[in-house]
């Protein structure tokens, strides 16, 4: 009897060890489960940051408030020089036009009054401003995301600088097209660069963001893109659709080189 209660004693230790010791690897594994589950969800704190490296703060997003003002005051000296550009194509627009109509380029002349009408708003609008509140422009206070390169020169801006550069080559081809069509409807030789807007190339563009220089560069590379087409009447390098023309985007892309550098 005493042997039987001494071995069944001995059975219970046994079973009770073996069960202590199947908990302890089954909370081990659910702890290294919950482990894995945490680094999934936070891999070094963002990927592509690397580990120990931390999301920027809002300050470090926002230009110097230094750097800031000094982009305002070139902006600010920059206007009054571009207005008086834009008075001066005029007079040029002006002696261009009767130059057309001697010529008898009815097609030319008449595209070159509707290019004029655009830059006569963008004059208006720039006379009417009084004053501009760049404190509410995020471009002002963004600082430089990319370098572009124009000229053997590599050039600082960021998205909202590019996005222009974009619409310059844009506007470029939609006018160029049209030139070249009306250049073909007079019969007349093809020559983008005889085109007034092509020597113009400020269509678009309010002073801001950019060099001048920059946005006429980018403007006469899509117009001579969007005369070929026009003048030639196929579409090599933009399309054209419910009479609606546009450069195609792989085109803009070997025409803007840009890099990141942030």
């Amino acid at each position: 009897m005493r042997v039987d209660v001494l071995h069944r004693m001995f059975v219970a230790v046994g079973f009770s060890a073996v069960a202590l010791i199947g908990l302890g690897v089954t909370t081990n594994a659910q702890g290294q489960r919950e482990h894995g589950q945490q680094e999934d969800q936070n891999p070094g704190q963002g990927r592509g940051r690397g580990r120990g490296q931390q999301e920027p703060t809002k300050q470090d997003q926002r230009r110097a408030e230094r750097e800031q003002q000094d982009l305002i005051r070139q902006h600010e000296q920059r206007l009054p020089q571009y207005r008086e550009v834009l008075d001066q194509q005029q007079r040029v627009a002006e002696q261009r036009a009767a130059q057309l109509q001697q010529q008898k380029r009815n097609a030319q002349y008449r595209y070159q009054q509707e290019y004029l009408a655009h830059l006569r708003e963008q004059r208006s609008r720039l006379q009417s401003r009084d004053r501009y509140d760049y404190d509410r422009d995020p471009f002002f206070y963004t600082p430089s995301q990319y370098r572009y390169h124009r000229g053997g020169r590599y050039y600082e801006t960021n998205q909202y600088g590019l996005d222009l550069l974009r619409q310059a080559v844009n506007y470029g081809y939609e006018e160029g097209y049209r030139a070249g069509r009306a250049d073909r409807d007079d019969r007349w030789p093809s020559n983008y660069r005889d085109c007034y807007a092509y020597q113009d190339a400020n269509y678009g563009y309010r002073g801001f963001y950019v060099d001048r220089d920059d946005y006429n560069y980018y403007f006469r590379e899509g117009f001579r893109r969007g005369y070929e087409d026009g003048y030639g009447r196929h579409h090599k390098y933009g399309s054209v659709s419910n009479g609606k023309v546009a450069i195609l985007a792989a085109v803009v892309a070997g025409i803007i080189v840009y890099e990141a550098i942030r």
